[in-house]
């Protein structure tokens, strides 16, 4: 029985261990990797030091990835910025008889970018100008991480 806790008790350790080696960052905030530089987020700091506080190694090497990944950094909170809006162009097509499939192949065709728009993050809308593009660009930017909103005419 002893022998069974004594095993279990190594791989607890060694997968903790490995969790730690990690980096906190790394692990809660994927999405930031490659940030380079600005506010440290206290709470991956913290979770770094407490790896310090228990092991000297993997604390140090959990300080090490996540500020070589950019993931010890909060988000930047700078203003998004749409340029050469002037560039822009306006494709018309029938909205009657266009399905989400037409509208694909057609962003793909102008573009050459492969888009699916039947995506839970993907909001579709009318639009009858560029300045009708432009406002909804504003108000989703403006609905995420609180973003501002720089637009160039």
């Amino acid at each position: 029985m002893t022998k069974t806790l004594d095993n279990s008790l190594r791989v607890f350790i060694c997968g903790v261990l490995t969790l730690q080696l990690m980096g906190c960052g790394t692990l809660m905030y994927p999405e930031r990797r490659g940030q380079r530089g600005g506010r440290l987020d206290v709470g991956v700091t913290i979770l770094d030091a407490v790896g310090l506080l228990f092991f000297i190694i993997p604390g140090v090497i959990a300080f090490c990835v996540d500020f070589s990944n950019g993931t010890i950094y909060l988000p930047s909170r700078g203003p998004v910025v749409i340029e050469r809006v002037s560039q822009l162009r306006q494709i018309k097509f029938d909205p009657k008889h266009t399905s989400l499939a037409s509208i694909e192949r057609i962003i793909k065709n102008e573009t050459g970018y492969e888009v699916k728009l039947n995506q839970d993050n993907m909001k579709v809308a009318k639009l009858r100008s560029v300045n009708d593009m432009l406002v909804q660009f504003a108000q989703v930017l403006s609905t995420t991480q609180g973003n501002r909103l720089a637009l160039n005419r």
